[in-house]
């Protein structure tokens, strides 16, 4: 199985980032880091086939694949896993590599999140997205199979994604983990661990 998140953002921004003050600095660039640490690790190590895509509207997609890095020196806190994104996004943007980096095995993509969508759809991934008001997870993960490629879109902060009408063009299959809301990063946790249960 090979799973991925998409997640999106419209708000990122840092043209004013500081470590001091990365929520107010960044544009809330610490949501992302956190959900790319929920998707790409599991306490102190890094998940084995687990991608999280990151779209950023400022800045581009760009793919965090967790093959593509190594244990002993991926970033496993969000103010180092922030700071590091921030540096290599800058060095990107103007096409110089930053050597000690550990982030510089990310891919960046051309692909915007529905070219991705419709890629993925092409290669016979099971699409889905997260939606408070949608149908119950529960009632859909006893279905998938170990050997089903995933595909979980979570949307953006300002919910703007999920009303798009390109992607409910789409007809994909929308899914809810209950009736409380959750942050993204907890929502990534929650599907790893379901998926864990039956696979």
């Amino acid at each position: 199985m090979n799973l991925i998140f998409f997640i999106k953002s419209a708000t990122v921004d840092i043209s004013k980032y500081t470590i001091k003050e990365i929520p107010g600095s960044s544009g809330r660039l610490d949501v992302i880091s956190r959900c790319i640490l929920s998707a790409l690790t599991n306490g102190n190590n890094l998940e084995e086939n687990i991608q999280i895509w990151v779209f950023l509207d400022k800045y581009g997609a760009f793919v965090f694949d967790s093959k593509s890095f190594k244990n002993e020196t991926f970033p496993k806190s969000e103010i180092l896993l922030t700071d590091y994104f921030v540096d290599f996004i800058k060095c990107t943007s103007r096409k110089v590599k930053y050597i000690d980096n550990p982030l510089n095995s990310i891919k960046r993509s051309k692909l915007g999140i529905f070219d991705a969508i419709k890629k993925f759809d092409k290669n016979q991934y099971h699409i889905y997205i997260l939606n408070e008001k949608a149908a119950n997870f529960n009632e859909i993960i006893t279905k998938i199979k170990s050997r089903d490629n995933l595909l979980f879109i979570l949307g953006d902060q300002s919910g703007d994604l999920l009303d798009n009408k390109e992607l409910k063009n789409m007809n994909l299959i929308n899914l809810s983990l209950g009736d409380r809301s959750y942050l993204a990063s907890s929502t990534i946790r929650l599907i790893k661990m379901n998926l864990d249960l039956i696979i």
